[in-house]
């Protein structure tokens, strides 16, 4: 049974993170427990990490130690391999494979990156490594540089070498194409390469070729004088202000790096003016050269400034550091969110997905694990794109997550706001925002306020709402974006990043109003423990519902709970399992359950039962031996508010599980509420889930 799979290139620079961070997230989605393991590394500094390692792990949240993630270091491998000891080399890195064969379902294995000492005999080595492994290959190649002969040439040479050694190859991935050449290039190589090999190819991302400031400033070893906070910084272009100014703005272009003498304080202040500016566009950063700072009055006029990009000093002077920057290769880092999930999302759209997950797995886990949980929310999502409304405009978390989820290519985005303030705001965070792709709406000067304006003066003139009343609430960013919901303008919307949960539903309740069939709106939590995800609810709405609420949001939860790919096995959770209980809160939850066993028969239900008994299996099986549910329970209703919100958060805190909602039921179309402390990732968290309940209407 194929367990790993190997990851190989001919050469340096071929982009290889790209496909080790996509083959990486498709494998999380289709199997329990994914690991990560480099044979050879390039050396690093005492107590560094090697950054393809750190990546991985630290992104993926993978339990792997660093050193078990990786056999030898490439000076070790040269030493061993002139001593005649590359037989120990390889007993080595077979020893620390196999554990983690042992450990995991699937391991993906990363080869050498051809920098450094060595580089010759890389090719061989990751043949070798390939051969004793027992594991099949993924070949990848760059089309940088080359004609569309030597490409496939090169390709097929790499191809080869693996064959001849008896090597299953997988897949070929041609990376770095020019757009325009990836269907020629995909042609070309089907033509000259097996059948049965999977062909793709990946065009230049400009994004991802092009290095951060904080990249800049690691090669260049230079010191940063202001803006640490936006090292993260994205450039695309690089150009020396050695003119005048008036002349030298005119070759600004968007995210460009300003190089410039430490004294030419012209240069440097009005590229931060033209970065403030609504005519100019917004700048990476600034590298000063030549070991010059500014003087202390230029300092102290930067330092008083309200946004400012990362302004960098460094020794050597500005024809040095011009051609230095030049010959940087941008690398992928851990703390750059936005190159990862751009990498993924550029691996999803272009590379045969189906294809290759039939090639590489041979066997389908048990359950369903929280990874593959958050892989399949996403993979959902892309399958039937929505348009989510997002109010909070003026919240910079919501700004952040809008980037990454562009980032992701996962659904449409309006964004509620001011475009003058969030574009200042994308600025000052150092984001990369494509701003074509994002409707920013300021309601008051919406060409559809006036229709929205009259539409719920219609639906709530019955409840004594004047026209002056209904033009005041469609100014409020909830009301208007529940509208667009309401009118098709949007699939879904989330909110309360920054209003109240009251402020977010109430709106949904006077006009998009609760399905046929429900009475009551509720919430459910979708909670990713370690081992598995369950179905919490209602611990965000209702206070104290009655049996037959109760009943209600249980059948809400299993549909959703389905829907969304776990199997309900619903608990009623009570302080008392079976008959024994007695008391006023018992008997709502028994009768609960008879409602819901009345209603769907075809549910696995049990109640009034104990949490202890509804999850753990010992547990289950002493208390209701019976039961199909007891320890083996999936969606948990729990009595109460109170009872439901505390466990929820108890969970949370004490086991790291992540907390995905709450995901709102029972409305016409989607609104879900999200918590004032909301993180960045529960925000893009909530958009998905939301998408993807759109998709189901």
């Amino acid at each position: 049974m194929n367990k790993a799979i190997y990851i190989a290139t001919s050469e340096q620079n071929c982009g290889k993170s790209i496909i080790s961070l996509g083959l990486m997230s498709l494998l999380i989605g289709k199997t329990a427990k994914v690991g990560y393991f480099r044979p050879i590394i390039e050396d690093f500094e005492e107590g560094g990490l090697d950054n393809h390692i750190e990546t991985i792990i630290s992104h993926f949240g993978l339990d792997i130690e660093f050193d078990d993630a990786y056999a030898i270091t490439k000076s070790k491998l040269i030493k061993k391999k002139n001593k005649g000891k590359l037989g120990d080399v390889i007993d080595l890195i077979i020893e620390k494979y196999k554990r983690l064969e042992e450990r995991f379902d699937f391991v993906l294995v990363e080869g050498t990156s051809f920098t450094g000492e060595g580089t010759a005999i890389e090719l061989d080595i990751n043949v070798l490594i390939a051969k004793n492994l027992g594991i099949p290959t993924i070949i990848v190649g760059s089309g940088v540089g080359k004609t569309l002969e030597e490409l496939i040439d090169s390709l097929y040479l790499v191809y080869d070498s693996f064959k001849v050694k008896e090597v299953e190859v997988l897949a070929i991935i041609a990376n770095k194409v020019q757009p325009e050449n990836v269907l020629l290039v995909n042609e070309g190589l089907k033509k000259n390469l097996p059948n049965g090999v999977l062909i793709n190819s990946i065009p230049v991302i400009s994004s991802l070729n092009n290095p951060t400031i904080q990249e800049i400033v690691n090669e260049l070893k230079a010191t940063v004088l202001f803006g640490s906070a936006y090292l993260n910084n994205q450039t695309s272009n690089f150009s020396v202000g050695a003119m005048q100014l008036c002349n030298y703005l005119v070759h600004l272009k968007e995210s460009s790096l300003v190089i410039t003498p430490g004294d030419r304080a012209d240069i440097i202040l009005g590229a931060l003016q033209a970065n403030e500016s609504a005519n100019y566009p917004a700048i990476a950063g600034i590298v000063l050269t030549g070991n010059i700072l500014p003087e202390k009055s230029i300092l102290k006029l930067i330092e008083g400034l309200s946004t400012v990009v990362p302004i960098i000093a460094v020794e050597e002077g500005t024809y040095y550091i011009t051609n230095k920057i030049g010959s940087i290769k941008s690398k992928i880092y851990a703390n750059n969110k936005q190159k990862i999930e751009t990498s993924i999302s550029t691996f999803e759209k272009y590379v045969d997905l189906d294809t290759l997950a039939q090639k590489l797995i041979t066997f389908e886990a048990e359950g369903m694990t929280p990874k593959m949980f958050q892989y399949n929310l996403v993979k959902r999502a892309k399958e039937h794109r929505k348009h989510i409304v997002l109010p909070e405009g003026n919240d910079e978390r919501i700004i952040i997550a809008a980037s990454r989820l562009l980032a992701m290519d996962v659904v449409d985005i309006s964004i509620i706001g001011n475009k003058k303030q969030i574009e200042n705001k994308v600025a000052e965070l150092g984001l990369d925002f494509d701003f074509s792709k994002v409707n920013i709406i300021n309601p008051i000067e919406s060409k559809c306020y006036d229709d929205y304006v009259n539409t719920y003066y219609e639906l709530r003139k019955a409840k004594n709402v004047s026209m002056a009343m209904a033009k005041d609430l469609m100014e409020d960013v909830s009301y208007f974006g529940t509208m667009m919901v309401y009118k098709g303008h949007a699939d879904g919307m989330v909110s309360g990043a920054a209003h109240t949960t009251q402020h977010t539903i109430l709106p949904a309740l006077q006009f998009i109003k609760t399905k046929p069939n429900c009475s009551v709106v509720s919430s459910i939590f979708f909670m990713c423990l370690e081992d598995r995800v369950s179905v919490f609810g209602d611990c965000a709405i209702n206070p104290n519902p009655s049996a037959e609420q109760l009943a209600e949001i249980a059948i809400s939860s299993a549909d959703s709970s389905l829907a969304f790919g776990i199997e309900p096995k619903v608990a009623m959770l009570s302080y008392s399992s079976g008959s024994s209980g007695k008391g006023d809160e018992v008997d709502k939850v028994r009768t609960a359950t008879e409602i819901v066993r009345q209603k769907r028969p075809d549910l696995k239900i049990e109640g009034p039962i104990q949490y202890d008994a509804a999850v753990d299996l010992e547990v289950g099986q002493s208390k209701m031996p019976n039961s199909e549910v007891a320890g083996h329970a999936s969606v948990l209703i729990f009595p109460d508010l109170n009872t439901g919100n505390n466990t929820y958060k108890a969970v949370q805190r004490e086991t790291g599980a992540l907390a995905i909602g709450p995901m709102l039921q029972g409305l016409n179309k989607p609104v879900n509420d999200l918590s004032r402390g909301c993180t960045v990732d529960d925000i893009i968290n909530t958009v998905v889930i939301t998408a993807i309940q759109a998709q189901g209407l």
